[in-house]
């Protein structure tokens, strides 16, 4: 038997995934909400006095992103699972030159966050980062007064910020956006603009729930909102010609304990675990419903396929089916979720579609080619596109295969997940999870206790 719980730097590598011979019933708490733990220190660092963030994220990603808080002036402080931040009360006292690794939303944040500092930054990141876009986020800054230069490549990382007495707020115009990050970046700095900051959305803006989660976080830090926005259904109410719009209204922030749920898209995995085993079950402590992450959506696909699933009082309960049915999901609300729900359509009766998909393409590697490569060598007969993937089960086998994960955390949990019920599968790489999850492998135990 495989020993997961050994450090992330001594796992075999491959790991082996040992298939279930029983169902499991355990109990897991999944770390802090990467989303939420990434807004939350950006609103603690900016604000006047000290946070305590209760149980926030402890990963790759949200360290880098404090450590680099850390450099431009906002000091912080662990005590056991909470960090103490004291914030700069809405400017940065320094520059300097701050690196987020692998971190999509850390780096986009920040570059925003840079924008309030007093003297220039060079924001920089790894060479896939590098790769990503941000010219979006870039020129929504832009319309509000910033001044940020392009150091290497129009359009790519690095980019240097300078202080700038233009920064003030006013309207910004958002057409189609490649992420919802750049637009969450924007609201997140606009309590310590002087104008209010007014968004007005063409369309539908991407990953729309991450907006509408950070507008959730923002009022929760009483930031001051009048908004216009869309209906949970698609395009503008229908009563209104109006453009949908974000008003968001200058707001003195002052430090305050603030509690991070647990974080949706890790627990999905556990989902899906209890989804591959006939009368598994996981209860995942700490789960709210509703919840305003986007990947709680999850359930929603899980009940189409027959997977039970049950809102308590201590979080969620989860209960596997004896037959999987194939599912027709529009993924725009669970963008992050849709590679579980990848995994878990692999092992079901018949042909699956999963759409709403168009920004994968741009993630810590292209998605829908990783998944669509990895799927094929189990034997799923895949079809894809820019917006979709078709998997069809009937020719699955059990030989022995290497996952590549592509350096991708969610690319590791899902086809580890995949592992418990499909024979033969080895994960490469499997110390990616420390972007989002380090102690997912802990949890993995768990299932064969």
């Amino acid at each position: 038997m495989i020993d997961y719980t050994l450090p992330l730097d001594r796992l075999p590598d491959p790991l082996p995934i040992e298939p279930l011979t029983k169902p499991f019933d355990v109990t897991i708490t999944p770390p802090g909400s990467k989303s939420i733990t990434c807004r939350a220190y950006i609103l603690a660092a900016l604000a006047e006095g000290e946070s305590q963030i209760i149980r926030p994220l402890r990963a790759d990603d949200t360290d880098t992103l404090l450590n680099a808080l850390c450099t431009l002036g906002a000091e912080a402080r662990w005590d056991g699972e909470d960090v103490f931040i004291k914030g700069v009360g809405g400017r940065f006292p320094r520059g300097g030159k701050i690196n987020l690794g692998d971190g999509g939303a850390p780096t986009r944040f920040m570059i925003a966050a840079a924008c309030l500092a007093a003297e220039p930054v060079v924001v920089d990141a790894s060479p896939r980062m590098r790769q990503r876009p941000i010219a979006e986020g870039v020129e929504m800054l832009r319309q509000l007064g910033a001044k940020i230069e392009y150091i290497e490549q129009e359009g790519r990382l690095p980019v240097r910020t300078v202080p700038s007495a233009t920064l003030v707020g006013g309207p910004v115009k958002i057409g189609a956006t490649k992420s919802s990050q750049f637009v969450s970046a924007v609201m997140l700095i606009a309590p310590w603009l002087k104008q209010s900051v007014q968004l007005v959305f063409a369309d539908e803006p991407t990953s729309e729930r991450y907006v509408r989660l950070t507008s959730a976080v923002l009022r929760e830090w009483d930031v001051r909102i009048q908004q216009w926005f869309f209906a949970e259904s698609n395009g503008h109410s229908a009563t209104s010609s109006r453009p949908p719009e974000l008003r968001l209204i200058p707001s003195k922030l002052a430090g305050r304990d603030y509690p991070v749920e647990p974080d949706a898209s890790s627990a999905a995995y556990w989902m899906i675990a209890a989804g591959l085993v006939a009368k598994a079950r996981v209860e995942l402590i700490g789960m709210r419903w509703p919840s305003p992450q986007p990947d709680v959506s999850i359930v929603g696909p899980l009940r189409e396929a027959g997977v039970d699933s049950e809102a308590m009082s201590s979080g969620f309960v989860i209960t596997g089916p004896d037959n999987l049915h194939s599912t027709q999901t529009d993924a725009r609300r669970m963008p992050d979720g849709s590679l579980a729900l990848a995994a878990l359509m692999a092992m079901a009766t018949g042909r699956s579609v999963i759409t709403g998909l168009h920004t994968l393409r741009v993630k810590e590697t292209d998605r829908i080619a990783a998944l669509t490569n990895e799927l094929q060598k189990i034997g799923c007969e895949i079809e894809d596109d820019d917006d979709m993937i078709t998997i069809d089960p009937h020719h699955r086998h059990d030989k022995p295969v290497v996952i590549e994960t592509y350096n991708d955390h969610r690319m590791a949990m899902a086809f580890a997940v995949l592992g418990l019920a499909r024979p033969g599968i080895s994960i490469k790489n499997p110390a990616c999870v420390s972007k989002s999850y380090p102690t997912f492998w802990k949890d993995f135990a768990k299932l064969y206790q």
